[in-house]
């Protein structure tokens, strides 16, 4: 599998105009900042750009653009160098946050996009699934966050009780 030509491909459509901006999250999005962990596909999030005359967004253009380049459609993946990619819309106020202020980095001498490492751990948070508090409590410990950075993150999606819950199951003795 070859992330480099994941990231072209993606690159390739937003030159293209076939998205706006794009980000990576989820579990490869972490990886920028931990330790590898094993994982099936990658999250990107993308805002999708309408069809002219149209107010209706649709994947559509996406689709026919990547298998036109040799993906391939499995379920709920498009499977470009053999990987399995999910292409997501933001799935609300957080999410949108993280995708405008995605950090640029370098990847195999690709330029790409990821969510900071303070929003995939208030994503983390927010989402609550065992494998997330986890990920979060691997973020705390790494001492990778900018704690207040993440503190107003977690204010501005009304975040705080959840961490405080969060820190008296997990963080305090």
């Amino acid at each position: 599998m070859n992330l480099k030509n994941v990231l072209l491909e993606v690159n390739a459509m937003a030159v293209d105009g076939i998205i706006d901006r794009y980000a990576i999250g989820g579990a490869v999005g972490a990886t920028f900042y931990l330790e590898p962990v094993a994982t099936l596909d990658i999250d990107i999030f993308i805002s999708f750009k309408p069809r002219t005359g149209s107010l209706l967004i649709s994947p559509e253009p996406l689709y026919k653009y990547l298998t036109e380049r040799g993906a391939r459609i499995e379920g709920e993946y498009l499977i470009i160098s053999d990987w399995p990619v999910q292409f997501l819309p933001p799935t609300g106020p957080l999410v949108e946050e993280a995708l405008e202020e995605a950090v640029e980095v370098n990847v195999e001498e690709v330029r790409t996009r990821v969510f900071t490492a303070e929003h995939l751990a208030a994503i983390a948070l927010q989402t609550g699934r065992p494998k997330d508090k986890a990920r979060l409590l691997q973020f705390l410990e790494s001492g990778i966050l900018d704690v207040e950075r993440f503190q107003h993150v977690l204010e501005r999606h009304a975040l705080l009780k959840l961490w405080k819950k969060f820190e008296q199951q997990f963080l305090e003795l």
